[in-house]
């Protein structure tokens, strides 16, 4: 049986013998995390102690992978997770500091207030942060990024420079760091430094212009779901992230990264509702806070959420895009 949890949800984790990424069911407790194979596993892979533990957030061990955080046990082993999207790793890393903290003064785990302060010194040197920030060795890591397509060169994000700025203690958390970058107006927007040598580099085609058009909408949603498999009707996790004008839900392995969605389903004209079973799946694989999505195609998509709550978010999201979107 599952503790009482905390926070619980869909998690990307390193494993530590073969150090491969695995989508795993994590469940954050009073003194623990533990994490599951399957949402419906009453028996935990595995088990984090908490009490003397220490949080790393944003992890800087990854070249390529973002929105990691690191959790090192009091016998000093570190074990690394990634989150779906910011919001989500943001939540896990206040909780689990949280945790600890009370851990640390024999208190029960307790939710403080949201409000968050930010104190910054009167005189900031922008220059000088400029200058750290450009260090070929300790500074913001430029990189390459591909994006509609496109491949730019020597580019960095504004949540890139946040992370930066509260790992070399230059911000005490995000709100501050965004006091500090007013000069970064999107924090998904690129950046590049005035002589860093950023280029692009892009090809076109009829085919690329029309997978284009399918990435250009904004994001309104994004997080894990389980789905079914149109073949084999097995269950996987995958990452969704929900655009609208054009209306498109695209999914991924959330292991791999953002860059080669598996599939897309294209929702103008869509029906979503929510239901009780799905026709081909076992009772035992799968059960509860489904959803099914019918596209004007009549094509058939069967969805899980982990909480009721989450799926009642997905499809007003969902039918909010499919009536407005293109």
């Amino acid at each position: 049986i599952q503790p009482t949890a905390v926070r619980r949800s869909v998690v990307v984790l390193q494993g530590t013998v073969l150090n491969s990424w695995k989508v795993v069911w994590v469940v954050l407790a009073d003194d623990a995390i533990e994490f599951y194979k399957k949402k419906t596993d009453n028996s935990p892979k595995g088990m984090i102690p908490l009490k003397g533990a220490t949080l790393a957030s944003p992890c800087q061990d990854f070249t390529k992978r973002t929105l990691v955080f690191k959790v090192s046990t009091a016998k000093n082993q570190g074990h690394f997770f990634q989150a779906t999207h910011l919001e989500e790793r943001e939540l896990w890393v206040k909780d689990i500091k949280r945790a600890i903290t009370c851990l640390q003064g024999g208190k029960k785990f307790a939710r403080k207030s949201t409000r968050r302060s930010i104190r910054l010194p009167e005189n900031v040197n922008l220059s000088e942060l400029y200058v750290l920030m450009k260090d070929q060795d300790k500074g913001v890591q430029e990189l390459k990024v591909e994006k509609d397509k496109r491949l730019f060169n020597h580019c960095f994000t504004g949540n890139t420079v946040i992370d930066w700025l509260i790992s070399e203690g230059k911000a005490r958390n995000r709100p501050e760091g965004l006091m500090l970058c007013v000069f970064l107006d999107q924090t998904e927007a690129l950046y590049y430094f005035a002589d860093s040598g950023f280029f692009c580099e892009g090809y076109s085609s009829d085919e690329d212009v029309i997978m284009k058009e399918e990435f250009r909408g904004a994001i309104v949603k994004q997080g894990c779901l389980l789905k079914q498999g149109h073949r084999r009707k097995n269950w996987k996790v995958r990452k969704f992230i929900l655009r609208d004008d054009p209306a498109y839900i695209h999914y991924y392995d959330p292991t791999k990264g953002e860059d080669n969605p598996l599939g897309s389903i294209h929702l103008r004209g869509s029906v979503v509702t929510a239901v009780e079973y799905v026709p081909d799946a076992k009772r035992h694989e799968v059960d509860g806070n489904l959803f099914e999505i019918i596209t004007s195609d009549e094509i058939h998509y069967y969805l899980q959420a982990a909480t009721a709550d989450e799926r009642k978010d997905w499809i007003k999201a969902i039918q909010s895009v499919s009536k407005m979107g293109k």
